[in-house]
């Protein structure tokens, strides 16, 4: 290798270490000027909405919906098939306990149960003549047990005739309001046909169930509040009846029944009813929104602002702590905060998403967050 070569090739190793160098020194001096202006100015804050937790006076309580069902309920429909030959109710009519509806043309069974009446009456003369003879010896034994056997046939070829011909007339099972009749007069009914729906209206059942988180809560004997969409405004009240002795392993729920008082008939059968069941007496919570509680696995959190002074341009600096909570009840956009939180703290409601403990915040409330107890929905 000349002399010239060896120059050339210093030459470009020293170019070449100059370019590295200054590269690692500019990479240098840009992390540092980051670094000294991330601690001299911060992260920017971010905006958040804010409220303060309050104290209310909450009345614990069960809600759920469910369907209301008469205390008795049945499609009547006839027995046997027949001609239509009376009908003794008009649709929508309240009638009593074995009253008359509908009659079906029993001529023929009428007809034949005297023949068999007749016939159980030689059966029983047969049986006295021949139970007298008996006595003076003057017949056996089994002539009058034979005799004693054709009277209990005959008799129960009457009864089961007498059945047949009742089975022609229907009667209301038990006392309630009618609905729309199905039949007329003249028409031949067919065995199983529906003839009207019969509804016993009071009292009322509501049925309804609760999860298994509140089972101890409800107890057979508590009172009731009923309300439904049909009658806005009109609350009507009950007790529970009856606690079903098992739990949905489908649902985890439990089925409730109440007995409702219904003497005006104003609930129907098969009405949607909303159900309330107050638990032991007002109490007092620390209320927030709801969406102030980030629900995660391993807990529920809020963000508290605190106020860290005034900064350089005057403005309160202020930050967030995240802390752990303890939920309790709902109500409507309000969640009871059982542990964790003191009444008059700033918590954060919206914007929590940005947020670490300890990240500078500034609060814009324009938009205030929902914290309404009893919402009500409303149509657009």
């Amino acid at each position: 290798m000349t002399k010239g070569t060896t120059k050339r090739m210093i030459v470009m190793l020293l170019l070449v270490g100059l370019v590295f160098g200054g590269i690692y020194g500019f990479q240098q001096f840009r992390n540092k000027m980051i670094q000294k202006a991330i601690k001299g100015q911060g992260m920017p804050p971010q905006a958040v909405s804010t409220t303060v937790a309050q104290t209310s006076v909450w009345q614990p309580a069960v809600e759920a919906v469910g369907n209301l069902r008469a205390a008795s309920g049945a499609s009547l429909a006839a027995e046997v098939g027949g001609l239509v030959t009376a009908i003794h109710f008009e649709s929508g009519e309240t009638v009593k306990a074995g009253q008359l509806l509908v009659e079906l043309n029993a001529a023929p069974l009428k007809a034949q149960l005297e023949q068999l009446k007749a016939a159980a009456a030689l059966a029983r003369q047969n049986y006295e003549r021949d139970s007298a003879q008996l006595k003076v010896q003057a017949l056996s034994q089994a002539a009058v047990d034979a005799d004693a056997a054709n009277l209990k046939s005959a008799q129960a070829q009457v009864a089961a005739q007498e059945a047949t011909i009742a089975q022609k007339s229907i009667r209301a099972p038990f006392a309630g309001r009618l609905g729309i009749r199905q039949i007329d007069l003249g028409q031949f009914l067919a065995a199983g046909a529906t003839i009207v729906n019969l509804q016993k209206l009071d009292p009322m059942y509501l049925d309804f169930s609760v999860p298994q988180t509140q089972i101890d809560l409800v107890h057979v004997g508590d009172k009731i509040a009923v309300q439904t969409s049909a009658m806005p405004g009109r609350t009507f009240t009950g007790s529970i009846s009856a606690i079903e002795p098992l739990v949905d392993t489908a649902t985890r729920n439990l089925r409730i029944r109440a007995r409702i008082p219904n003497a005006k008939g104003e609930l129907l059968p098969g009405m949607f009813a909303t159900a309330r069941v107050d638990e032991g007496g007002k109490r007092e919570y620390i209320t927030l929104p709801n969406s102030a509680i980030a629900y995660n696995p391993y807990g529920s959190t809020v963000y508290i602002v605190k106020d860290g002074g005034k900064g350089a341009d005057g403005k309160p600096k202020l930050s967030v702590e995240q802390r752990f909570v303890t939920t309790g009840a709902t109500r409507g956009d309000q969640v009871a905060v059982l542990t964790g939180l003191k009444a008059g703290e700033t918590v954060v409601t919206a914007g929590q998403l940005k947020l670490h403990n300890g990240a500078p915040v500034f609060v814009n409330n324009s938009v205030p967050a929902a914290n309404n107890p009893n919402p009500e929905v409303k149509d657009e």
